[in-house]
């Protein structure tokens, strides 16, 4: 076996229902996280149960690494619970007649130890739980819950983490204070993940490498951010809300404006704080075509305070609405907005325009940064 192929989960799988069918091929890089997204009902969800040995009656091969998980023509299939496998599921499962520390310790006393196992306290620091160690998991609230769900999980000393919509049961709130942990973890132990979800953000904010899943086949896959931009993944307003998704590096913190300056191209965006962010670390922005207004002159005297310049590459006036959509373009790349058709004709919008796009800082806030 080549060294990329000891490097790469490898899973060419296929499994019937009366009503669905999962016929699926995907080459995981295993190193940082892999997202596999798409609409409910796409087999995100059944892909990863296969990964981890879950659904026996799929076909195919499941390879990890140098290990064959699973070879149907060879009669093949390593259980569950044989798989060094870590699995975060929507709801936290946690064993309800323990406290914290107790579900800690079941999961740590049950797992193998080796040279190279994370310490416990080490994980506990992670997920910041020391401080709720003693309390019965019936009181903690649903961010709390999963980020114990989550040491949990790392305590089994997994070599892959399988995550299937953890943050789905969560309010906004609740998002927003468990996703900094689940976005620290792959660099901080060095754990390859595979991360389910429907949610464009997320993917945005974890993934490294998007797959994207329609009607049980994966139909795309790739880098995060080319993937999260094309628009002829998904129908036009589902999935991927009309939104852009921007690649851009923190270039300093201003802690008296509790704002953070981000560096996309050579022009500047300025964000909530990101306080767990280094300068130079890469910041993804998902920018809703809703939350972005177009000027074409220069704006003066407005409380927006990240402007892009850029050229109008498409106009699509839909019919019977009162309402386009714009795509800009912004050094390469494409920026949708959403606007009114009277604004379309009274700015005289057209392809090969020069505009502006005005982006507002506070749109950023209720998604985390």
């Amino acid at each position: 076996m080549s060294d990329d192929a000891a490097n790469v989960l490898a899973v060419d799988v296929r499994l019937a229902y009366p009503d669905f069918s999962l016929d699926a091929r995907l080459d995981v890089d295993l190193q940082g996280v892999t997202g596999l997204f798409g609409p409910s009902g796409s087999g995100k969800s059944t892909l990863l149960r296969i990964i981890a040995g879950l659904e026996r009656r799929a076909e195919g091969t499941v390879t990890f690494g140098c290990d064959a998980w699973q070879d149907s023509s060879r009669h093949e299939f390593t259980r569950a619970d044989r798989r060094p496998v870590g699995y975060v599921f929507q709801d936290a499962r946690l064993f309800e007649h323990l406290d914290v520390d107790g579900n800690l310790k079941y999961a740590a006393d049950r797992a193998p130890r080796t040279a190279t196992s994370i310490a416990t306290d080490e994980i506990i620091a992670a997920c910041d739980l020391k401080a709720l160690l003693p309390r019965r998991v019936g009181v903690l609230s649903g961010g709390e819950r999963q980020r114990v769900a989550l040491a949990r999980t790392l305590m089994t000393q997994p070599r892959l983490l399988l995550l299937d919509e953890p943050l789905a049961s969560l309010d906004a709130e609740r998002k927003k204070e468990i996703l900094p942990y689940l976005e620290a973890l792959p660099q901080r132990f060095g754990i390859p993940a595979v991360y389910v979800s429907h949610a464009v953000d997320e993917m945005a904010r974890l993934a490294d490498r998007v797959a994207v899943l329609q009607n049980g086949s994966i139909v795309a896959a790739g880098d995060a951010v080319e993937i999260l931009n094309r628009t002829n993944l998904l129908p036009a307003g589902a999935m991927f809300d009309a939104a852009t998704i921007l690649e851009t590096r923190v270039s300093e913190h201003l802690p008296g404006l509790h704002l953070t300056r981000l560096q996309f191209q050579q022009h500047e965006i300025v964000v909530p704080m990101l306080g767990e962010r280094a300068q130079g670390d890469i910041v993804r922005l998902h920018v809703r075509a809703g939350d972005v207004a177009l000027a074409t002159t220069a704006p003066q005297g407005l409380s927006f305070r990240n402007v892009l310049p850029g050229t109008i590459a498409a106009i699509d006036a839909a019919d019977a609405s009162a309402f386009a959509s714009a795509t800009v373009d912004i050094g390469g790349t494409l920026l949708r907005v959403h606007l009114t058709r009277h604004a379309v004709d009274e700015l005289a919008l057209a392809p090969g325009r020069p505009v502006f796009a005005l982006l507002k800082t506070a749109a950023f806030d209720r998604r985390g940064g």
